[in-house]
């Protein structure tokens, strides 16, 4: 017999048909029993929503739009922008002052770091809001020497702009690190083909640098701005007519706790929710021309 001769094998014939084959799927019965009882509690978990008269759905449609509550949203969103804002410009800052080959700027950018990562954010809201119990005012001049002009910290640092304060210097921490991380993630030869192209240190790092990174620093800088934007409720210490301040204010008169926290729940989903669709749009952008 010729090496190239096969053997039937079975029911398969020589030209090996193996159409002819009857295929058994693989039987999975616990994936089965698990999708049942997901399913059953999902079932009675809705049920529950719709049928236990505690939820008083009916004072949630009341409040889920009322002046005061979309006032509070409104604030909420301003100390979100404003916090994001302010606290992602410094942390550029922070992260290039990190990855400079200065030993002192290095210095203060981890000594600060480190100091705002450690320190919890109430802490940091109570003090900026009580600054001006440590300084009367601030002085601007010359150091060491006479001063030019002051403010008065009492009229310049309000409960607003304390809260604002506190946000952005905590957020800064934290995105400083999300910076440096998609920085580092570029490949260096990235720049040295800038540099022997001969173009500026800035642009290099505007046009070239920043734009690759993005793809890294997107989803760890939207999950710390969806963050932000439920710690804004830790400010309710403050008295700051955010949501969940107004929320507390409005079941600590009418006794109704559970539908006003649905209430501030239904907000907080509804806007993470539309945070997360812009997440997705913006990082589609930045991946154009990127290969997974």
């Amino acid at each position: 017999m010729s090496v190239t001769e096969r053997e039937p094998v079975g029911d398969v014939a020589k030209d090996d048909d193996f159409g002819a084959l009857k295929v058994i799927p693989v039987r999975h019965p616990w994936r089965w029993v698990a999708v049942v009882v997901t399913a059953v509690l999902v079932a009675q978990f809705a049920h529950g929503l719709a049928t236990n008269s505690g939820w008083e759905w009916e004072v949630f449609a009341e409040f889920f739009t009322a002046d005061v509550i979309l006032d509070a949203v409104w604030v909420t969103l301003q100390l979100t922008f404003y916090g994001t804002a302010l606290g992602f410009a410094l942390g550029i800052v922070i992260a290039f002052m990190r990855l400079s080959a200065s030993p002192f700027l290095k210095a203060v950018a981890f000594a600060y770091i480190w100091a705002f990562r450690s320190i919890p954010l109430i802490v940091q809201l109570l003090f900026w809001f009580n600054l001006a119990y440590l300084y009367k005012e601030l002085q601007f001049g010359i150091p060491f020497g006479p001063g030019f002009f002051s403010f008065d910290t009492m009229g310049l640092v309000g409960a607003m702009s304390a809260a604002v304060l506190g946000l952005a210097l905590h957020q800064a921490a934290y995105a400083a690190e999300i910076v440096r991380a998609g920085v580092l993630a570029v490949d260096s030869g990235q720049l040295e083909a800038a540099a022997a192209l001969g173009i500026p240190r800035i642009r290099q790092i505007r046009r070239i640098v920043l734009p690759q990174a993005m793809r890294s620093i997107l989803p760890n800088a939207a999950n710390e701005i969806i963050s932000l934007f439920k710690g804004t409720s830790i400010v309710s210490v403050m008295a700051i007519g955010e949501l969940f301040y107004q929320v507390q204010v409005i079941y600590g008169r009418n006794g109704r706790v559970v539908p006003l926290l649905m209430v501030a729940t239904a907000w907080y989903v509804l806007l993470t929710t539309a945070l997360s669709v812009l997440q997705h749009y913006v990082e589609r952008h930045f991946s154009k021309g990127a290969s997974r």
